[in-house]
């Protein structure tokens, strides 16, 4: 009867930094570390992704259409704003994406 497969994975070494693990995750490769067959998926719920406060002039009269939307929708209008430019980024990029030729 034929021994199952042992897996030889890489041991992962000790970093000294965040700075240090991301250079090496940059270069190498995770499945000769990781076997991502075992792998379980994780939540992480309470994780809000960062943000950068900006500043924005915008005409008075766009201002007060995005708050009359907002109001409507019964949402904050910096939230509604960030709605907008999330979609039509996305449309952007999409539009920006060599085609497949047939």
């Amino acid at each position: 009867m034929p021994m199952p497969k042992r897996s030889t994975k890489k041991v992962i070494p000790r970093f000294k930094s965040a700075a240090a693990e991301r250079a090496f995750w940059t270069t190498a490769d995770s499945t000769e570390y990781v076997d991502w067959a075992n792998a379980v998926p994780v939540r992480f719920p309470q994780l809000k992704p960062t943000s950068t406060a900006i500043s924005v002039r915008l005409p008075d009269a766009l201002l007060m259409e995005l708050k009359v939307l907002a109001n409507e929708r019964d949402v904050p209008y910096q939230s509604l704003l960030k709605l907008f430019l999330a979609e039509r980024v996305a449309v952007e990029r999409r539009s920006k994406r060599p085609r497949a030729s047939a």
